[in-house]
């Protein structure tokens, strides 16, 4: 039974402030008429220059940048996408809309993402593209992976729905593939409540995304309501945008908050059986969901750790699914690192201002849950 008593530990939350309540405040009250694209503009801005990209398109959601991008690189009917078994849907979902299949390959053991060499094992010519899903925060090899797609001629795109702040010998996540995606979803280390972002150095790429995001309305088309091609909608809104100009004018603040509590967390787990977040060398991880894998040899049970969650008023989550051993795919059991990872990991409350009293309440459930061996 939940100890009352104790406040609520959420897994995630957001950090809004007078500046993201007063910029929204003056997007409901004249962010209309001329002024009803000005925060997308700013905020698309502002985002470009923090990751270093040359073009931005905010988006109602990662999903759909993912979608779209998908679509301008000629991904479509009966193509194949390779990605991690160990993901979200939302990265394998776009890929399915499009009529192609997700390749779900193994991963490696110490980043939780994308094994290369499974990566080009997997290759056929029906591969369309790479998707290379920074995960938790964690990067993938991209230097690997960019070096297979241009071997073989395939471009390798970036979900870096979790990886703000996260940085790849001196290059930030989602700007080194041929496109990158961001979420900004309530949970994320920068949120607009809901929605996206679509980010590429690639000119025509940009241009070809931009007039899919609009119902393929061309930019400068004179005529009115005149589509050049079936598009989308996956806009983001002025509203949004204002809340998510606020939050990337404070991007290095929410990433410090993130990088905090996980070296908190990393510091009382030294001496425990278990592995987090990897940080490589000539990396920054941006550290989004601090997560353990407890080693094989001990004696550990996620389902108690989590009642244990509960009883002290914490919320804890579970590590990714493998995406094979979902209903709507099919399992692929020789991903056997995805399979003997998924058990054995949790993820852990991560919220920007948490403190450490209440770190300290997580951190003692799990050294309860986690400290004996075999």
């Amino acid at each position: 039974m939940t100890n009352s008593a104790l406040s609520r530990i959420y897994y995630t939350k957001p950090s809004i402030t007078e500046r993201e309540i007063a910029y929204v405040t003056d997007a409901a009250a004249h962010g209309w008429g001329e002024r009803c694209y000005e925060y997308i503009g700013r905020f698309e801005q502002a985002l470009g220059a923090h990751l270093g990209a040359k073009h931005v398109i905010a988006t109602s959601s990662c999903t759909g940048a993912l979608h779209m991008g998908l679509a301008a690189v000629g991904v479509g009917i009966d193509d194949e996408v390779i990605l991690a078994d160990i993901n979200w849907i939302a990265s394998a979902a776009p890929i399915t809309y499009l009529g192609a299949k997700p390749v779900l390959v193994d991963i490696l053991p110490d980043t939780w993402c994308l094994d290369p060499a499974a990566v080009e094992a997997a290759i056929t010519p029906r591969t369309k593209a790479i998707l290379a899903v920074h995960l938790y925060g964690n990067l993938c090899d991209m230097e690997s992976l960019l070096a297979i797609g241009a071997r073989h001629g395939i471009p390798v795109v970036e979900d870096a729905a979790e990886a703000i702040g996260s940085v790849w010998h001196g290059r930030r996540a989602g700007t080194m593939g041929v496109f990158g995606t961001f979420s900004f979803h309530g949970t994320k280390t920068i949120t607009t409540g809901e929605g996206g972002a679509f980010v590429t150095n690639d000119s025509t790429l940009y241009e070809h995304v931009l007039t899919l995001s609009n119902h393929g309305r061309k930019r400068g088309e004179v005529r009115q309501f005149w589509p050049e091609r079936l598009g989308y909608k996956y806009k983001m809104s002025n509203l949004q945008a204002a809340i998510g100009l606020a939050q990337i004018e404070r991007v290095a603040e929410l990433v410090a908050g993130k990088r905090r509590v996980f070296h908190y967390y990393a510091d009382a787990f030294r001496h425990l059986p278990v592995a987090m977040n990897p940080e490589p060398v000539n990396t920054v991880n941006g550290f989004w969901m601090p997560t353990i894998v407890v080693d094989a040899n001990v004696a550990f049970n996620r389902d108690d750790l989590l009642t244990r969650f509960r009883a002290h008023n914490v919320d804890g989550r579970v590590f990714f699914w493998p995406l094979s051993s979902q209903p709507m795919f099919r399992q692929v059991s020789t991903n056997n690192a995805a399979y003997e990872l998924f058990p054995r990991a949790t993820n852990l409350p991560s919220y920007h201002d948490l403190s450490e009293e209440d770190m300290d309440r997580v951190i003692t459930c799990v050294k309860h849950e986690s400290g004996s061996k075999r």
